[in-house]
Formats: C-alpha cells, structure tokens, sequence
C-alpha cells in the first residue's frame, strides 16, 4: 500500500508539472522589446499608432504574468505583442516607402 500512495503522488506530480514551460520566456519578451523599440524608431507612434499601442499592452500583460510566474500565459502573451510589434513596424516602414520586415 505504500508503494501505491508513493507512485500515486509522484504521478500526481508529474501531470502537475507537464503543463508548464520549463522556464520563463525571457528571451520572447526581450525580441519583443526589440521590436517594439525598432517600430518606434521607424515612427510608429505617429505612423501606425493602433498596433503599436496593443504592443505595448500585451507586453505589460505579459510582463504580469511573467511575475506571477505564469510562464505559458506570459510566452502567448509576449507572441501576441510581438506580432502587433512586427504590423507596427511593417505599417510605419510602408509609410515611409521602405521594405517591410519579415516576421520572425
């Protein structure tokens, strides 16, 4: 029986952890600055004001889940500000007549 409870807890355990990213997505939320800062560069706030603003949201927000140590959620998150990043910088380079850039 005591083999039993003990297989049962680390199963238990197991499945518990299986759902969460190994680490915290630093490196999504960094290429996410990035982009974010190179859209701006490239006049976004006044060129592409709309995405660049839910960039800048979804980054807080995954900035607060990364905290609360909610690492899926923070990584979706910083996916999302990247892509609303990525149109900001695509809509302000069109603007200006230059070549978009692809996305990563």
């Amino acid at each position: 029986m005591f083999v039993s409870l003990r297989l049962r807890a680390l199963l238990l355990a197991a499945l518990g952890l299986a759902g969460c990213p190994a680490s915290a997505p630093v490196q999504d939320l960094s290429d996410t600055r990035q982009t974010i800062q190179a859209a701006e560069a490239a006049g976004a706030a006044t060129l592409a004001p709309g995405p660049l603003a839910r960039a800048h949201d979804e980054l807080k927000q995954a900035e607060v889940y990364l905290q609360q140590h909610h690492y899926h959620d923070a990584s979706r998150a910083a996916e999302q500000a990247h892509k609303s990043a990525t149109e900001a910088l695509n809509a302000a380079q069109q603007a200006k007549g230059s070549a978009p850039t692809p996305p990563h």
